[in-house]
């Protein structure tokens, strides 16, 4: 293989790329790359078994047709040192070299043909989502999803395809986030996506995609990229039980004065108690340092007496963080009981810290 590109475009799928990465054992073939230059494409591949990306690109001058392999962040250190101008990159002798002008390094190559086989798009069904709200729904729910929790099916967000809506939700057993899209896809189906690709593709999406599933696979198809993700197989909880099915309370609030008070307590204690009275809002925080905050707000409640929750704010603050809405609505029964936030068709449901 030889093939000369510009150092810009090179750069541009080598960042792409680096998530993708095993960074742990450098032993592993996917730690490398999967670099093609066959049929007129450029082509580079990364996995690391769980997720994986495959970038196209014709903008290049193929002198050689092949393969080869090389680490990932190896090749990437290379790439950013050089200048911006042409870069070669030539296979000899199982070493990949990369030349620019007087410049010249090598990297060890593993066999290309070791490098894991991705999925298949044939015969998977097929939909389509309107890109920029499904990536604007993903960030919204994003910080709601858990990490590392032996529930392993909590670790990811869940895709939700109903008759009348696409329902993306995650939960960290402490609070549940959703967000309502109008469905327009056929079928009824649900799949759990981890929160690594989660992330990705949040990046990724800003293409026309096509997406393709099945019972243990994602993929995701542009013009330049191929995406795919395992899915996580398991059973999420029943979330629209979690939902209150009656609320007695209904506070608007200004987002900008909510998040201006939490702020203030949250320099002492991220956990905080919320006093709702007829005409003001008292913010205290709670901790056991022997440390104090207080702040309050005007505002009329139509409470006949005082309610209070006890939160932690971060829960709030993630929602208030995601809305475009200068004002969102409250919910609440009772102090023990579970509290909803709204803004348009986001949702997030917190439980309360019981003093």
């Amino acid at each position: 293989m030889k093939i000369s590109i510009n150092k810009s475009v090179l750069e541009t799928v080598l960042l792409n790329t680096q998530p993708y990465l095993e960074k742990k054992d450098l032993s592993q073939i996917t730690s490398h790359l999967y670099i093609s230059s066959l049929e007129g494409n450029f082509i580079v591949k990364a996995t690391d078994n769980e997720i994986g990306l495959e970038f196209t690109t014709s903008n290049i001058k193929i002198i050689d047709e092949g393969v080869a392999t090389a680490n990932g962040k190896k090749l990437l250190d290379i790439i950013k040192i050089l200048k911006n101008d042409d870069v070669i990159l030539e296979t000899i002798n199982d070493y990949l070299y990369i030349k620019q002008n007087s410049s010249k390094f090598k990297l060890p190559m593993f066999n290309p043909n070791e490098f894991p086989v991705f999925p298949l798009i044939e015969d998977k069904p097929r939909f389509e989502v309107d890109n920029t709200a499904l990536v604007k729904s993903i960030k919204k729910i994003s910080s709601a999803i858990d990490s590392n929790n032996p529930k392993y099916e909590l670790n990811g967000a869940l895709l939700d395809i109903k008759d009348e809506s696409l329902n993306l939700v995650a939960t960290d057993t402490r609070r549940l986030a959703i967000v309502k899209l109008e469905n327009q896809i056929e079928g009824k189906f649900s799949l759990i996506i981890p929160k690594k690709a989660i992330n990705e593709i949040q990046k990724l999406f800003y293409d026309d995609i096509e997406m393709f599933y099945d019972e243990n696979t994602l993929i995701a198809k542009s013009n330049n990229f191929q995406f795919f993700t395992k899915l996580i197989n398991g059973k999420f909880p029943e979330y629209q039980r979690i939902i209150p099915k009656e609320i007695n309370y209904r506070l608007l609030l200004s987002r900008e004065k909510i998040i201006g008070a939490i702020k203030q307590i949250s320099i002492v204690s991220s956990e905080m108690k919320i006093t709702f009275r007829p005409n003001t809002v008292l913010f205290e925080s709670l901790n056991d340092d022997n440390i104090e905050a207080k702040t309050e707000i005007e505002f009329e409640t139509g409470l006949d007496y005082e309610l209070y929750l006890a939160v932690n704010s971060r829960y709030i603050l993630d929602f208030l963080s995601n809305i475009e809405e200068s004002i969102f609505t409250l919910g609440f029964n009772d102090t023990d009981l579970p509290f909803s936030l709204e803004s348009e068709n986001f949702m997030t449901i917190v439980m309360p810290i019981i003093t």
